[in-house]
């Protein structure tokens, strides 16, 4: 049985021909039709493939983390996502979309203050992933960041952008046990969550 090589990918973009790219609908997001053909692991060419995909681009979140207290920043707001679900709104950690000019911890600075009105001292990156490469674009870097927990509370969010976010400052046992018990229903917070559980050690001698 022949083994695979799990150090290196076998294909890369190069192995990919796109044949067209269509976009089929254009507004907060978009919508676009690939055509493409790619190398198969048996050897030659797959045949033509139409795929449909959510362009939805580069976003980045982050939690909060005060090594002081042991207390996690966690945000509540509305998602479209789960309007007709048990509910819809969701217990998230702070993110938001990265512009062409800026960089992933800027964006997650400045949401940190929109959407929390807290201030991030040092900041840590856990890990980039695709929330669903199945049919969506979007690329996620996910960060924990150090943050005084005694300076959030209240509402915020931005008025133009129809956000009314709830504020809720939680002792990181509590919030690791809500991923337990399955009340976060946000990849990028189970993750964040997760690895400040294995990491939070580490991070109260450094910070």
């Amino acid at each position: 049985m022949q083994q695979s090589d799990n150090q290196h990918p076998q294909f890369t973009a190069e192995d990919v021909e796109i044949i067209s790219k269509e976009t089929l609908f254009q507004g907060f997001f978009s919508m676009v039709k690939y055509r493409f053909k790619h190398k198969l692991f048996a050897g030659g060419w797959s045949a033509e493939i139409e795929r449909e995909m959510f362009e939805r681009g580069h976003a980045a979140a982050l939690l909060p983390y005060d090594p002081v207290t042991d207390q996690v920043v966690i945000i509540e707001q509305i998602r479209v996502g789960a309007l007709e679900h048990s509910s819809p709104w969701q217990l998230e950690i702070v993110a938001g979309m990265i512009e062409p000019d800026e960089e992933a911890e800027q964006v997650v600075r400045r949401e940190a203050v929109e959407e929390a009105g807290i201030e991030i001292g040092q900041i840590e990156k856990v890990t980039s992933y695709y929330p669903s490469s199945g049919g969506c674009s979007e690329l996620l870097d996910v960060y924990v960041g150090q943050v005084d927990a005694s300076t959030a509370h209240g509402v915020h969010g931005l008025d133009y952008e129809g956000e009314d976010i709830r504020v809720h400052v939680i002792s990181r046992q509590q919030a690791y046990q809500w991923v337990v018990d399955g009340r976060f229903e946000n990849g990028a917070s189970i993750i964040a969550l997760q690895w400040l559980e294995l990491n939070q050690q580490r991070l109260k001698k450094q910070w």
